[in-house]
């Protein structure tokens, strides 16, 4: 009887955290499994979003918000012209482009699904000019492009519902019940740093997508090199590259650098802007991943969509 149990336990285990929708990456072509559908997520993020902007304070500074939502329309705008010609015309619908330069000092942007981008003052002395911005923008909106939250949000969901079976499928065959919690948290810290893993692969796509969209608007690829070289400079938690949610500032200068030949193909030139910003430059701080409050599937929205936690 417990091996009948046993059997039925793998078979539901493997339907559950099998089940989703194939999605196809734009750009990078990559294929991930979808579990939670384009409508919940855009749910989720409408409502964070909300309860952000309602805290959040807009920037003061008239030529920096309008140099924030000049470059990130422009990039929206070459998105979607890719998206509309490249076999992804339906994904176009589920944007409603936002860009938003919020009052705070830390060397930081976000962004929600849906192409709601939040961009931290504190960053503008290290972006410099517009083309630097345009990188950090076009990161950004890789983001939600390639739907990472979803992809968290799915990975985290399977993960749970894995180890709910899992757990049940040790105690159907008489596994002692203190072995079992022993067994289901090893798995769950090893779960975890799966999940970080995942969250640096998104992480890379987001720079090489970002790094080819800020070609297709016009703004020259190679101003990436020098922006994370500012970046880095500011320094880090030190984090073992292995246990960070981002890649090392080496590992990201030198991907850049490898994809950068095919970005120059997408560059058209001539029409980059090289307005700088008129934020004063001073020391930044970096941010620190936000915890949120509200359920586990709001988490997952905010672990993907920060530039750069250290």
């Amino acid at each position: 009887m417990k091996q009948v149990k046993f059997i039925l336990l793998l078979i539901v285990t493997s339907i559950m955290i099998s089940c989703g929708t194939t999605s196809v990456v734009p750009i990078t072509g990559r294929k991930h499994r979808l579990s939670v559908s384009d409508e919940q997520v855009l749910g989720l993020s409408a409502q964070e979003y909300a309860n952000y902007m309602k805290s959040a304070k807009a920037s003061t500074n008239a030529a920096n918000t309008a140099m924030v939502k000049r470059v990130g329309q422009n990039l929206a705008n070459a998105v979607e012209s890719y998206l509309n010609t490249h076999g992804f015309a339906n994904e176009v619908k589920y944007f409603n482009w936002e860009f938003n330069l919020v009052q705070d000092k830390s060397a930081n942007a976000f962004c929600m699904p849906g192409g709601k981008i939040v961009v931290y003052e504190g960053i503008l002395p290290i972006t410099q000019d517009e083309a630097s911005l345009a990188i950090v923008l076009g990161h950004e909106i890789a983001h939600a492009v390639a739907k990472h939250s979803a992809e968290q949000m799915s990975k985290a969901t399977r993960s749970q519902t894995g180890l709910q079976i899992g757990s049940g499928i040790l105690s159907a065959i008489g596994v002692d019940q203190g072995i079992t919690s022993a067994a289901t948290s090893i798995a769950s810290q090893g779960l975890q740093l799966m999940n970080l893993k995942y969250s640096r692969d998104n992480e890379s796509e987001a720079d090489y997508m970002g790094l080819i969209f800020a070609a297709m608007a016009g703004y020259d690829p190679n101003v990436a090199i020098s922006f994370w070289q500012r970046m880095a400079a500011g320094g880090g938690s030190g984090t073992p590259a292995f246990l960070s949610s981002h890649p090392s500032d080496e590992k990201r200068i030198a991907d850049i650098q490898k994809h950068l030949p095919e970005a120059m193909q997408y560059y058209k030139g001539g029409s980059t802007q090289t307005t700088k910003s008129t934020t004063t430059k001073s020391t930044t701080t970096k941010s620190t991943t936000t915890k949120s409050t509200t359920t586990k599937s709001a988490k997952a929205i905010k672990t993907t969509k920060t530039l750069r936690v250290k």
